[in-house]
């Protein structure tokens, strides 16, 4: 019985030009389209910072749906990953913002509206749990409905 060398493994992700410059370009326009949300519906001074609320809300509820497919689609030539790390890491990652929301709660509580910061606070991070595990959900049933085996 003759012995095989080891294959040698591939670098990681964030050592191969290719993948970065997939995160590099899903990252902005990810971060072009937040700004123009943003910039079209800007937060008024001591109001609730909708546009940022609505831009994580969306963006989980959106990482969440990409996150089931990927782990659903089979193992292929390396797709999965670019797929994963252009839309979910660069896309998605630029189009929310964790910064300006936690900017934005301060701000609210340094103007004197600290129950309306809780208030941003908590509904953006339960809302963003909730959005994530419905799209989760969303995908997974409509997968299993289509009479797809999920093992």
């Amino acid at each position: 019985m003759a012995l095989s060398a080891p294959q040698p493994r591939p670098a990681p992700a964030y050592l191969r030009p290719r993948l970065v410059g997939l995160v590099v370009l899903g990252g902005t326009l990810g971060t072009a389209l937040r700004d123009r949300l943003t910039a079209w519906w800007p937060a008024r001074v001591g109001e609730l910072p909708w546009t940022t609320l609505l831009v994580n809300l969306s963006g989980a509820f959106l990482l969440g749906a990409l996150l089931q497919l990927v782990v659903l689609v089979p193992r292929d030539g390396g797709q999965r990953r670019a797929v994963q790390l252009t839309l979910g890491t660069g896309v998605l990652g630029g189009y929310t913002t964790y910064s300006t929301f936690a900017l934005e709660t301060a701000t609210l509580g340094l103007e004197g509206s600290g129950l309306m910061a809780a208030g941003y606070a908590l509904v953006t991070v339960l809302g963003g749990f909730l959005a994530a595990w419905s799209a989760m959900r969303l995908v997974r049933g409509s997968i299993t409905a289509a009479g797809r085996d999920l093992a």
